[in-house]
């Protein structure tokens, strides 16, 4: 099974009515998305593409079989959005939206803390580019002609580098198991180490690609999982090797703080944690072929020490 999204995860698009729910809409249709519905307050009763349009989250999770969401609205109103979506007992929900301010999402996350784990709702981005199997289901804004299904699982901060590596996984003959963006802002809802724990849990996936950028802690956590639990080969690249220090560059999460958020450092971590790292983007596709090449599938799981 591929992780988050399967074939028959039924979908809702919050925002469904604007140019770019309508637009991401009918391309996860043409994808064979399971999408049974949209949200837009106030045009309730629509119907858009052949769907129901629905006031709230909850109206639709009660009308429809719904346990997935996107949510493509503007900033102001995304984090509302949010948060009604665990509120209607949604159980995964990929944040398009870019630009939502840091105050709101801290909100999100403290009211998130409400819900026990095993009613909580899985929050990927804000900012990401969401989530694809490839072969069974998309939700999100990725191409969907690079992806195709294969054994490598892809977990990154940049849409643009995870469209990149899967093109090149394609170009080498492995694919992808599954894609996931987790957001490239400071707050997001899961993390590198979130999304690894479910791809070392998973039969399909053989390897992972990690893509990092410079700013913030996410990579040596990850690293630390890495090194200590993680069951399978990791090639990571970790853009941002130029940047000036002390600059805040392009996402809203690149802004270098403290040791360990510098490119070449965070590459040190996780190279020192057992990941291979891809010393540039274009080697990422050959460098992970190698790496299957080179070793088992999985490697042993490490033990921590009890003293």
């Amino acid at each position: 099974m591929s992780i988050l999204l399967e074939r028959d995860t039924s979908v809702l698009i919050v925002g469904i009515s604007g140019r770019i729910g309508s637009f991401h809409c009918q391309r996860m249709l043409d994808y064979g998305t399971r999408v049974v519905g949209g949200i837009t307050p106030g045009k309730g009763g629509g119907n858009i593409a052949g769907l129901p349009v629905f006031n709230t989250v909850k109206e639709a999770t009660t009308a429809t079989t719904a346990t997935a969401c996107i949510i493509m609205v503007p900033p102001p109103f995304a984090a509302d959005a949010i948060m009604e979506s665990a509120d209607a007992g949604i159980r995964l929900c990929a944040a398009i939206t870019d630009g939502i301010p840091a105050q709101d999402m801290i909100k999100v996350k403290r009211y998130m803390l409400r819900y026990r784990e095993a009613n909580s709702m899985r929050l990927l981005g804000p900012n990401c580019a969401g989530v694809i199997s490839p072969g069974k289901s998309l939700m999100g804004v990725m191409p969907d002609a690079i992806y195709s299904p294969g054994v490598v699982g892809i977990v990154s901060r940049s849409g643009t580098l995870g469209y990149e590596a899967a093109s090149q996984l394609n170009a080498v003959g492995l694919g992808v198991s599954t894609s996931v963006g987790i957001g490239g802002d400071q707050i997001t809802g899961s993390s590198f180490l979130d999304i690894l724990k479910l791809f070392d849990a998973d039969d399909e996936t053989k390897a992972v690609v990690l893509l990092g950028e410079i700013g913030g802690p996410q990579e040596a956590e990850a690293a630390r999982y890495i090194k200590d639990s993680f069951s399978k080969p990791v090639v990571a690249y970790i853009a941002g090797t130029s940047a000036p220090v002390g600059r805040s560059l392009g996402h809203a999460g690149a802004i270098i703080t403290a040791f360990d958020d510098r490119a070449d450092e965070k590459a040190s971590v996780l190279r020192d944690s057992g990941a291979i790292i891809a010393e540039d983007p274009a080697s990422i596709g050959t460098t992970v072929k190698s790496a299957l090449a080179g070793c088992s599938l999985t490697r042993p799981k490490k033990r921590k020490s009890k003293t």
